[in-house]
């Protein structure tokens, strides 16, 4: 079996997506490997941030040296370290979470994937499929599915 050298973990800021990215920090600490978070995301329509606006009084939201996507990859990436990660790489990308983490795999010469299992027992995620069942058919490299949810999942 030969070792990974790049652990790829996403996360959407949940506290099943942290529970993946300290179990991919264990696993790429205990093998040397550097830990690569990503954080996929949809930009806002101008009438969501219309209506984030008018959710908050008023007020216009307004981004100011970060955005949401940085916010949720600093405080991964502080867990990851917490967990034992000494190589740890973040990165946003605009798309849809799949995609993008497959397109990952491939221009970063991941080795792994590690991913939270939820969705799997979901009727949508049955119908249409999940983040952690599309990945495992189409990583073109090892998948660790980490069960954050549900029973086993509290560490």
């Amino acid at each position: 079996m030969s070792s990974y050298s790049t652990v790829l973990v996403g996360t959407d800021g949940s506290d099943s997506s942290f529970r993946a990215v300290e179990r991919a920090a264990e696993v790429a600490a205990g093998v040397g490997a550097t830990l690569l978070i990503a954080c996929a995301y949809h930009p806002m329509s101008a009438r969501e941030q219309q209506d984030a606006a008018n959710a908050l009084g008023g007020e216009a939201y307004k981004v100011s040296g970060s955005s949401p996507a940085e916010n949720v990859l600093r405080d991964a990436a502080e867990r990851a370290r917490k967990a034992g990660a000494d190589s740890v790489d973040t990165i946003a990308v605009e798309g849809d979470p799949v995609d993008e983490l497959t397109r990952l795999v491939k221009d970063r010469s991941v080795d792994l994937v590690v991913v939270g299992n939820r969705g799997l027992n979901s009727l949508a995620g049955r119908l249409l499929g999940s983040v952690p069942a599309n990945i495992s058919h189409r990583a073109g490299c090892d998948v660790l599915i980490v069960h954050t949810t549900g029973r086993g999942s509290k560490r």
